[in-house]
């Protein structure tokens, strides 16, 4: 494994690979990895002759201070968990990624407007921002992406199609804790207790998809009924969409595949999960 911190040295590395013919898989991270990152990672060896692993906590990308000044980063506990499945890490600092304030703007339309978008301004521009100029630095064959960040994953999709990238995107699915929570780095803030209480949520929503119901009123109603037995949880949001265009639908009848997604806060840690109703 070679850990590089500069994109010069970057570029440098994979143009020698690149004209020897390897294929290159690219996962990117913002650290503070798990299961679910080593998953993507597998399935990138599975691909691809060279894996690239960035890692990169992304200001761009938080709506609020507090919220990125406790996100948790470890990169040498991180090195260790990948070092033997993982060609390349990429860990830059944030002066090397952003030399000058960015001025890119993206418009995304409707994907952007709900869920994440509605709740976090400015999020999804700042994951384009930098998934963009990883896919510059890496020109990767092929990037990973897991479906917990459902909404992420159309807009990353959407945004190679605006810039006209070669670039495959791969999506892999949710890993979870034993207690069913969605593996998150997140869940690094979180006592052991917490952890057990944010695990319910996904029950419940398991639950509501067990009721074999149609109209995504009731089961939206259902949900947030169990939720509010629970305290310590407090919902953000709830909804179901059509798995292609992400606006919420009324029935499950009008739509070839359903996607249930969700956001939560356990104290004062925020959450988002997802489940697949059709």
């Amino acid at each position: 494994m070679i850990l590089i911190e500069t994109i010069a040295k970057l570029k440098e590395v994979l143009l020698r690979m690149r004209n020897n013919g390897k294929t290159i898989g690219l996962i990117p991270t913002m650290g503070a990895l798990h299961e679910g990152h080593i998953s993507l990672i597998k399935k990138a060896k599975s691909e691809n002759q060279v894996v690239v692993v960035s890692i990169f906590v992304n200001p761009l990308q938080f709506d609020r201070d507090d919220d990125l000044e406790r996100y948790p980063r470890d990169l040498e506990k991180d090195l260790l968990l990948i070092e033997n499945i993982t060609d390349i890490v990429f860990a830059p600092s944030v002066q090397e990624i952003f030399p000058t304030e960015p001025t890119e703007k993206y418009d995304f339309g409707e994907l952007e407007k709900i869920m994440e978008g509605a709740s976090r301004p400015g999020h999804f521009n700042g994951v384009a921002t930098i998934v963009n100029r990883l896919f510059d630095f890496v020109e990767p064959n092929k990037a990973y992406f897991g479906e917990k960040d459902f909404q992420q994953l159309a807009i990353i999709r959407q945004l190679v199609e605006q810039t006209k990238r070669n670039v495959a995107i791969v999506s892999c699915p949710v890993i979870r804790e034993t207690n069913g929570l969605a593996m998150s780095s997140r869940n690094q803030l979180l006592s052991f207790a917490k952890r057990n209480i944010a695990a319910k949520v996904y029950v419940i929503i398991n639950k509501s998809k067990q009721l074999n119901l149609t109209q995504t009123k009731k089961i939206i109603d259902f949900v947030f009924a169990e939720v509010k037995k629970f305290e310590a949880i407090k919902l953000d949001y709830f909804t179901i969409i059509d798995d292609i265009t992400l606006q919420p639908i009324d029935s499950l009848d009008s739509v070839k595949g359903a996607v249930a997604c969700v956001a939560f806060f356990v104290g004062d840690v925020r959450l988002i999960d997802m489940i697949r109703f059709k």
